[in-house]
Parts: structure tokens; C-alpha cells; sequence
């Protein structure tokens, strides 16, 4: 090889590999930088607020939530307000933000003991609850997360309730440290869920919620965690905060905030608690995760040296604006509005809008100032838990398109410069225009030791479009007409059970456009299932509240399945046994080499059959030369039910041994023999005789599934009339699924005719026509070989697809194997 040619060679793999290289810094540096979505929020503020739509309805209605001191907390009413800041021990407000009951805790639910509850930081309990509350609002339940890469970052800065502990009694020894200390707040999120990644408890006072949102954020750009919780909670166990506050002169005599207002004299403080469920961008669109709205940017500084510890900076403020939205990749243009601080004072405010005047205020465009509000003018300073409530405000905002007023705003404060630049207060609701770009705003936090944080918020994306599917027919309240829908509520105890029956019905009601089948999925399969359980079964959204409601009030009502409490033999799986079409050649083949338990019980299904076929199981399963043809219903299905009563057989020797059972069409005959009520002689006899009496039928049917719902299968046929006379639904399979069956022509033209609707439709690969009037002609044979069949009580629960409720195994007689196969599969 020449020079040259070495040359080229080696300038060509420098650069494919400086490619690579550009191309792993950017996929970093988009790493860095990639949205976080909001995927949930919880929260509880003064005010009876419970909920994030809680909070958004006080400040969309400019409620004001200030109250009287509570009454409940042991303090010194009498003797605690004095005018006068100068008094020593006293305070000289006496109105501000306060929970209710915020001793209440449920202790038992988190597997936590009276004693150790009693000595547990109110603010661990809250934020615990309101944990659980975050993930179930977002669709994960505790078993889901337990393992996971999830973390926890909570902002507290205060532990005034170590103060009482030390005037109790002796029961709460031992639990005191770990119910006061600011890192098991973070912690004992973690262990009670059972999350793996880091549990970070933060206190940079006021700004504390915020800037565990922001580590939150860092983290999980930085895949340290998959999920992240993050907030802050305050609960003023004793008035400490007040009479400190006092002396310092930084109190409202009346307790409110009156943000930028020229009226401000003070701050007024307040109590809650907010959370925030976190997941990057990319996996909450593909794990299918509503994203409420995203985190743009971030970022946190600190005041250093500056005019005094506890002196806001205007520099230092304006630093990490700008950090902020360099973290964003935005210019302060494109921000329309931001959640002020927003304290109160004479002091901080006029430095908070001097800071937003030069940074967000600056080269607007025209008539789009940047808008600016605090909903401590409605809450109340929360402290540790005031940047999470102005996070939760603002994702609500977004969510509803509106920026709602700031209360009480005589006039803007005389102490800033307002024309300095574009910045207006929101003295009143603005309509909030997209603008052609997504809506953003900026949230501040500023600690009273000089933490700094600001976050850039930016409304949800657009979800990506699905594909397109048949709108089902939902005639009579929003589901599939035909369809029966459960919802399942369950709940820790009876007066629990009652209460979570009340709460849906009232989200239901709230929204009447929910989907009652979307409703039952969620029930299912987003919420944790406990020993207190009922279900409520209906076709219609009002037939499903009713049942609701009953059961809220603790009164019965035909569609409620009675309210019980499971017990540990109660609780197990469940076995479905399918009908015929679920077979395969060569299924079981491999199991009768792989278990000896398989085919141990194949050789006594086997056996049970012999007097009954002239055919062997075994040569059938294997697939002999002289087996004979799976194809023949009297092979088929005496083969599915061995095969079926053989597996289950093998899950009962792994240790899963069902509590109930349920079958399809002639499923049922394995189901009966698995849960003990028909023998295996039985079970072969039925099965056996009943397929080969069934052989009179073919050639004469057919029958075909249908992707409608069974009133729109009705209306089908009714529809058709002539031709389709003698075609009937012969399974309701679900919501949207049936099968018919009649005679072949008829049924050819039924699935024609459904085709023309734009519904699928499918003959299914079977010449007779059973669950239909076809089968009284052979009702009377069956009668007579079927005679004599003597089912048993089973333990195991029995539910019937041919009567569609739960059966006493009893009843299970020669009649009844004739409906099974005569009778609709109510499946």
C-alpha cells in the first residue's frame, strides 16, 4: 500500500469516527436536555383541598383559604395573638393556612403500629398518604413499583413535632428518631413502597419542594432513576413558626399574602403538602403514561455573599432565571407567564420583580407581556411545600388555558420600577393563547438561607395518534349495548369500601362522557386490590352508578355482587378452560416427554375415554400415521378436555391450585372436573358421547364470529329478516365479539352483510351448528346417554357460562350438559 493510499484510508476511519463521536455527544447532550413529563400529582392545602382539581377550583374561583388558628392542636389560644411583634412568646397574627384533621392517619393500611404512628412527624404520615394518592392517580399501583428504579426527593424544613414528642409517655421509646428525622421523610416512602432509587430528603427552606423537583429532574436525565416522586410537605405541629416570624416583623397582621400589591405588609404562613410523579418524556409515551404537562428546564443557585443570610439577591435570582432557560433551550420570550415567590413582603417582592423585570420583561414581543401571578394569595406561604403548589397551579393552568388572578391587588406595589419592562400582574383571569407555540411558564422558589430555584414549564404534547378502530355502539350510557361491564372497588375495611364507592361515583358523575368499559379496565388493572371487595355489573353508565351509590350508602341493589372480605384460603387463581378452536396439531406432544405429571394424568384421561372412542389420545396427541383426524368434532373435543384436565393438573403440582373455575361452551366439562364436582369417568363420558352424538349435526351448519356487540347483532339479523331467519347469537364472547350460528347459506349471508358495515367477520372452521335450535334434534339422545351423571359439591367456585352467574356444582346434571351445548355461552 503507497503512502497516499494509507493516508486515505486513515483520514477515512478518522472520520467515521469523529461521526460517531458527533453522534454520541448529541444523543448526550439530548439526554441532558430531554423533557420530563408530569405524569401525576397529589396534594392537600388549607381549604378542604384534596386534590389537584381541589386546588385549581380555589384559585380559579380567587377563593381565599386563610382561617383562624386551629383548635385541635393543643396551642395556647388564649394567650398566643398580641398586636404588638415586640411581645415576647406571642404572635402577632393570628389567621393563616391550616389542614384539617391533620392528626389523622391510617397507619394500619401502611402496615405501621400505633405506637410507632404516634411518634411519626405528621409530615411523614402526610406525605406518605399522599404518595400512594400520586401513584394511583397515575395508573401504578404499589405491586407494580415495588422493585423498580423509582425515586423519592422531599422537601421539608421544619421538625417542630420532636418538641411534643418529648412530652409523652414512654410507649412511643424507640420510634422517635425514625419518626423525626428528615431523612426517613424521603426514606420511608421508599421502604413502604418498596423503590430502588435514591430517596433524597431536601431543606433549603422555602424553596425546598422546588429544588427536589429540580434534583428529581437531574436524576433522572442522568438515569439514576426511571420514575421520581418529588415535592415537599409542612405541617406547624406547634406555633413556633409564628411567634418567630413575629419578632422578625415579617408577619401580615392578617395573615395573607398580598403579593406585589402596594397594600403587602407580610407574609402569611401556611401548611400542605405536593407531589409530583416524574418519568422522561420518551418513556411515558411509550409506556402509554398520561403526560400532564413537562418540565422544560431547571435550575438552582444560591445568593453567596450578598446583603445578608436571609436577604433576598436580585442578582442571584436573575442568574438562575437565566440558567433555567439556557437548561431549556429558550429565550425568555418565549415564556408567557411565571409563578412568582411571591411572599408578601415590603422587602422580597420589590427584588423578586425587578429580577423578572430584567430578565422576562425584556425584548417581548408586542402585546404579549409576560403575566404574573401567586397563589400564596389565595393558600398562603406553604413553605416547604409553596413550590409544589405553584407547580401543580400552573399544570393545571396549562390543562384549562387560562392564567387565574392573584388576590389582593389594590394597586401594584409603588417600591418596584413596573415600565422598566413587559411584566403585568394578573389582577384578573387572562385567557391563555397558544400563540402558535406551546404555552410555557416559569415557577421561583427562593429559600430564606439564599437557595435559588426556577423551573420552565411547558404544556403536554400533543398524544401520538393511534390507530384508528370502529366506534362500538354505546346506546344506553357510553358502552358496548350488550356488553356487561364489572367495576370492582375494594378498600382496607367496610366503612373504606363504602367510601371509595362514593368517590368514584362522584368522579363519574363529574365526567359523564367516561367510558364505563375504559372505567372498569382502569378498576382492574391500575389499582391495588384489598381484602374488603365488591363489584358492580351493568350495561349502562346510569345501571353502574346506581349499583355505586347503593353500595355507598350501604344498601343493596341487584347489580352490586355482595360486598365480602376476602380471606387468605379466598384469595387465588382463577382457571378458564376455552371451547373448541383452540387446538392445534402436535399441542401436548412436547409436555408428554417434558412432565411425567402431564402425561401421567393424559394416561388416566386416556383411560377414562377407552370404553367410550375407538381411537387412542395418545396417537392423536402425538400425531401417529393411524391417529385419527383431529378435524373430527368426537376427536376434537374429547382431545382438548384431556389436554386441558391434564395442565391443570401440572399447575396444581407447581402449587397453583385454582379457587374457581370457569369454562367456554365445552370447556365447562373440563372446568367441572377440575373443580371436583363430575369425576374423570364423568367428565370422559360426557364429553365423548356428547361429540359423537354431535356428528349427526354436521354438514347441516355453520357458525361464524362477529366483531359487534350483541344488541347490534340483533338488529342485525332483525334487520336482515328472511335470510338470516334461522341464524341466532350463539356466544356473547364480550363488549364487541359474538359468535352466530344456523345454516351454512344463512350464515354466509350474515357475515356478508356484516362486512358491508365495515366490521370483521369470520366463518369459523366447523359444519354443524351448536348453542342453536339444531341441537334439539339430537336433545333427546343426549338425554338418554347422559343419563344417571351424579355431580358433587365442589370447593372450588364454579362459574357457569351457560346461566352467567356463579353455580352450585350440584346441579350440574344430565340437563345441564344438554343446555351447555342447546344454550347461548353467556362468556
Amino acid at each position: 500500500m503507497t503512502d497516499d493510499e494509507k493516508l486515505r484510508s486513515y483520514l477515512k476511519r478518522a472520520t467515521a469516527d469523529l461521526r460517531l463521536a458527533r453522534r454520541q455527544l448529541r444523543e448526550v447532550e439530548d439526554r441532558a436536555r430531554e423533557p420530563i413529563a408530569i405524569v401525576g400529582m397529589a396534594c392537600h392545602f388549607p381549604g378542604d383541598v384534596a386534590t389537584p382539581e381541589d386546588l385549581w377550583r380555589v384559585v380559579d374561583e380567587g377563593v381565599d383559604v386563610i382561617s383562624s388558628f386551629p383548635e385541635d392542636r393543643g396551642w395556647d389560644l388564649e394567650n398566643l395573638y398580641d398586636p404588638d411583634p415586640e411581645h415576647a412568646g406571642t404572635s402577632s397574627a393570628r389567621e393563616g393556612g391550616f389542614l384539617r384533621d391533620v392528626a389523622d392517619f391510617d397507619a394500619e393500611f401502611f402496615g405501621i403500629s400505633p405506637r410507632e404512628a404516634a411518634a411519626m412527624d405528621p409530615q411523614q404520615r402526610l406525605l406518605l398518604e399522599t404518595a400512594w394518592e400520586a401513584f394511583e392517580r397515575a395508573g401504578l399501583t404499589r405491586e407494580a413499583l415495588s422493585g423498580s428504579a423509582t425515586g423519592v426527593f422531599a422537601g421539608v424544613d421544619s421538625y417542630h413535632y420532636l418538641s411534643l414528642i418529648g412530652q409523652t409517655t414512654s410507649d412511643s421509646a424507640g420510634y422517635v428518631a425514625t419518626g423525626n428525622l428528615g431523612s426517613v421523610v424521603s426514606g420511608r416512602v421508599s421502604y413502604s413502597f418498596g423503590l430502588e432509587g435514591p430517596a433524597v430528603t431536601v431543606d433549603t427552606a422555602c424553596s425546598s419542594s422546588l429544588v427536589a423537583t429540580h434534583l428529581a429532574v437531574q436524576a433522572l436525565r442522568q438515569d439514576e432513576c426511571s420514575l421520581a416522586l418529588a415535592g415537599g410537605v409542612t405541617v406547624m405541629a406547634t406555633p413556633g413558626g409564628f411567634t418567630e416570624f413575629s419578632r422578625q416583623r415579617a408577619l401580615s397582621p392578617d395573615g395573607r399574602c398580598k403579593a406585589f400589591a402596594a397594600a403587602a405588609d407580610g407574609t402569611g404562613f401556611s401548611e400542605g403538602v405536593g407531589l409530583v410523579l416524574l418519568e422522561r418524556l420518551s418513556d411515558a409515551r411509550r409506556n402509554g403514561h398520561r403526560v400532564l404537562a413537562v418540565i422544560r428546564g431547571s435550575a438552582v443557585n444560591q445568593d453567596g455573599a450578598s446583603n445578608g443570610l436571609t436577604a433576598p439577591n436580585g442578582p442571584s435570582q436573575q442568574r438562575v432565571i437565566r440558567q433555567a432557560l439556557a437548561n431549556a433551550g429558550l429565550s425568555p420570550s418565549e415564556v408567557d407567564a411565571v409563578e412568582a415567590h411571591g411572599t408578601g413582603t415590603t422587602l422580597g417582592d420589590p427584588i423578586e420583580a425587578q429580577a423578572l423585570l430584567a430578565t422576562y420583561g425584556v425584548d417581548r414581543p408586542e402585546g404579549r407581556p409576560l403575566w404574573l401571578g401567586s397563589i400564596k394569595s389565595n393558600i398562603g406561604h406553604t413553605q416547604a411545600a409553596a413550590g409544589a403548589a405553584s407547580v401543580i397551579k400552573m399544570v393545571q393552568a396549562l390543562r384549562h388555558e387560562v392564567l387565574p388572578a392573584s388576590l389582593h391587588i389594590d394597586e401594584p406595589t409603588p417600591h418596584v420600577d413596573w415600565g422598566a419592562g413587559e411584566v403585568r400582574l394578573l389582577t384578573e383571569p387572562v385567557a391563555w393563547a397558544a400563540n402558535g407555540r406551546p404555552r410555557r411558564a416559569g415557577v421561583s422558589s427562593f429559600g430564606i438561607s439564599g437557595t435559588n430555584a426556577h423551573l420552565i414549564l411547558e404544556q403536554a404534547p400533543e398524544p401520538e395518534p393511534a390507530e384508528a378502530a370502529p366506534a362500538p355502539d354505546t346506546s344506553g350510557g357510553g358502552v358496548p349495548a350488550g356488553g356487561v361491564v364489572p367495576w370492582v372497588v375494594s378498600a382496607r375495611g367496610a366503612e373504606a369500601l363504602r367510601g371509595q364507592a362514593r368517590a368514584l361515583a362522584e368522579r363519574v358523575t363529574a365526567h359523564p362522557d367516561a367510558s364505563p368499559t375504559e372505567v372498569g379496565w382502569s378498576l382492574i388493572t391500575t389499582r391495588s386490590v384489598f381484602d374488603h371487595r365488591a363489584v358492580i355489573v351493568g350495561e349502562h353508565q346510569d345501571e353502574l352508578l346506581t349499583g355505586l351509590n347503593a353500595l355507598a350508602t350501604g344498601t343493596t341493589h341487584p347489580t352490586i355482587i355482595e360486598p365480602h372480605t376476602t380471606t387468605s384460603g379466598g384469595i387465588g387463581p382463577v382457571l378458564v378452560f376455552p371451547g373448541q378452536g383452540s387446538q392445534w396439531l402436535g399441542m401436548g406432544a412436547g409436555l408428554l416427554d417434558a412432565s411425567p405429571v402431564f402425561a401421567a394424568r393424559v394416561a388416566e384421561c386416556e383411560q377414562a375415554l377407552t370404553p367410550h372412542v375407538d381411537w387412542s389420545l395418545t396417537q392423536v396427541l402425538r400425531g401417529g400415521v393411524n391417529a385419527a383426524d383431529l378435524a373430527r368434532v368426537d376427536v376434537v373435543q374429547p382431545v382438548l378436555w384431556a389436554v386441558m384436565v391434564s395442565l391443570a393438573t401440572v399447575w396444581d403440582h407447581h402449587g397453583v391450585t385454582p379457587t374457581a373455575v370457569v369454562g367456554h361452551s365445552q370447556g365447562e366439562i373440563a372446568a367441572a372436573c377440575v373443580a371436583g364436582a363430575l369425576s374423570l369417568d364423568e367428565g370422559a363420558r360426557i364429553v365423548a358421547l356428547r361429540a359423537h352424538a354431535l356428528r349427526r349435526l354436521t354438514g347441516h351448519g355453520a357458525m361464524a364470529s362477529l366483531t359487534l356487540s350483541h344488541n347490534q347483532t340483533q338488529e342485525l339479523l332483525t334487520k336482515l329478516g328472511e335470510p338470516a331467519r334461522n341464524v341466532g347469537i350463539a356466544a356473547v364472547n364480550g363488549p364487541g365479539s359474538v359468535v352466530i350460528s344456523g345454516p351454512p347459506d344463512q350464515v354466509a349471508h350474515t357475515i356478508t352483510a356484516c362486512e358491508q358495515t365495515g366490521r370483521r367477520a369470520r366463518l369459523i372452521d366447523v359444519d354443524y351448528a351448536s348453542h342453536s335450535a339444531h341441537v334439539d334434534e339430537i336433545a333427546e339422545e343426549l338425554r338418554e346417554l347422559l343419563s344417571g351423571i351424579e355431580p358433587v359439591q365442589a370447593e372450588v367456585a364454579f362459574y357457569s357460562t351457560v346461566t352467567g352467574a356463579r353455580m352450585d356444582t350440584s346441579e350440574l346434571d344430565t340437563t345441564y350438559w344438554i343446555k351447555n351445548l342447546r344454550e347461548r355461552v353467556r362468556f
